[in-house]
């Protein structure tokens, strides 16, 4: 068992924040229905390289960056723009439980397929709309990309070296908070529904979740007034807490209390530095952040970073060595917690996921299904869930509806 089986979710995003999403929702047991535009599907499908399995449509093979968010799914081609095609959705809304789309707002009312022309197919639906602004206020109709957002939405403003260019963060963050934050609203629509019978409309937006991330730094400003600049890899609000160079290579280190910095002077053996008036307290090590490097840094570089990680873990002083991607993946921890899945793809053989980040003991989410290729479950669908002939199948791809 799932907690999520006999849930079905009608899936009509593409890119990263909405296939996330219902990633997410497919890994604990839903049926997930992927909605694509047929002959070129999610655009997602065709950010590459790495590729990998046979060439199909206009692509040299499934990318990487397909694979990363559409497992657990089952992939319909279907023409919204075509009245056919825009029935077949109402169809297949009328007997799902939750529906995901992230076109930009407005685009689906025109299509007869919004919000309340669902919900008037069938109450019982939670929709869940996710865009780059919102569904309402002045930039609600602007298209939104994780990137854009970084830098609109301040993370940008907080993210690099102290002097120089601002960077973004290394992965879609936004997007996949985003994704996260919608597969947690549903769930809470679903039991809402359980308790009153009815649907809702859920409304989630890569700006509010960029807002909502800035969290302490936002309480900075909020409540304290503080403003807020790019410290590199330093915390804003504690010290040492940040990456350090040692003879060898860079490792992070944080003293996040006053016996952990006790901990630290005696390790490098400077326990006078606990007496030093700029470094007494955190206050003092935030305020006098520059100094407290120019001793730290030396002592550091006198050695490699393998020893000191060593004297630090032995202390119980939270620390680790920066790693690569690769490094990540050959980690003792990771493999332990299983953290690289395996399915076979029809045409790719075995492909590698990412692990499951949360254990239930009693009801554990799984691999159920690779990620589709493009209109792999067409017929299915049709078939089973709309009871469409074979022939009318073979009417509806004359037509080019599917």
């Amino acid at each position: 068992m799932q907690p999520l089986e006999g849930i079905r979710v009608l899936d009509l995003t593409q890119a990263m924040a909405g296939p996330f999403c219902t990633m997410m929702l497919g890994d604990l047991g839903a049926d997930v229905i992927k909605v694509e535009r047929p002959g070129r599907g999610d655009d997602s499908r065709g950010w590459g390289p790495p590729f990998v399995g046979e060439p199909y449509g206009p692509y040299p093979g499934e990318s990487a960056y397909f694979i990363s968010a559409n497992r657990n799914k089952r992939s319909l081609t279907v023409n919204l723009k075509s009245p056919e095609g825009q029935k077949i959705a109402r169809r297949l809304a009328a007997v799902s439980d939750a529906l995901v789309e992230n076109f930009r707002t407005g685009v689906l009312d025109k299509m007869g397929l919004g919000y309340e022309d669902l919900r008037a197919v069938n109450p019982r639906l939670v929709y869940c709309s996710i865009s780059g602004y919102g569904r309402t206020g002045p930039y609600a109709e602007r298209p939104g990309y994780d990137f854009v957002i970084q830098a609109e939405g301040g993370f940008m403003g907080i993210t690099g070296p102290e002097e120089g260019p601002p960077y973004r963060v290394g992965v879609p963050v936004i997007d996949i908070t985003a994704g996260m934050f919608a597969a947690t609203a549903i769930l809470a629509a679903l039991r809402a529904r359980d308790l009153t019978g009815a649907g809702q409309l859920v409304d989630v937006s890569l700006l509010d979740t960029q807002v909502a991330l800035l969290t302490n730094v936002a309480s900075n400003h909020l409540v304290g007034g503080v403003g807020h600049r790019r410290l590199g890899n330093a915390h804003p609000s504690i010290a040492p807490y940040e990456a350090f160079p040692a003879r060898d290579r860079w490792f992070a280190l944080a003293a996040a209390n006053e016996r952990q910095w006790a901990l630290l002077c005696d390790v490098i053996g400077q326990p006078e530095l606990r007496d030093d008036p700029r470094f007494a307290d955190n206050n003092g090590r935030v305020a006098n952040r520059a100094a407290l490097r120019a001793v730290l840094d030396p002592v550091f570089q006198a050695r490699d970073a393998g020893g000191w990680l060593a004297a630090f873990r032995e202390a119980g002083l939270p620390c680790g060595p920066i790693n690569t991607i690769p490094d990540v993946f050959a980690h003792p921890q990771a493999e332990a917690r299983e953290l690289v899945l395996e399915a076979e793809h029809p045409t790719a053989g075995t492909i590698r996921f990412p692990g499951f980040p949360y254990k239930l003991s009693d009801t554990p989410a799984a691999v159920r299904r690779p990620p589709p290729r493009l209109g792999e479950h067409t017929d299915e669908v049709l078939v089973d869930l709309l009871n469409c002939s074979p022939e009318k199948v073979s009417v509806l791809r004359e037509g080019k509806v599917v």
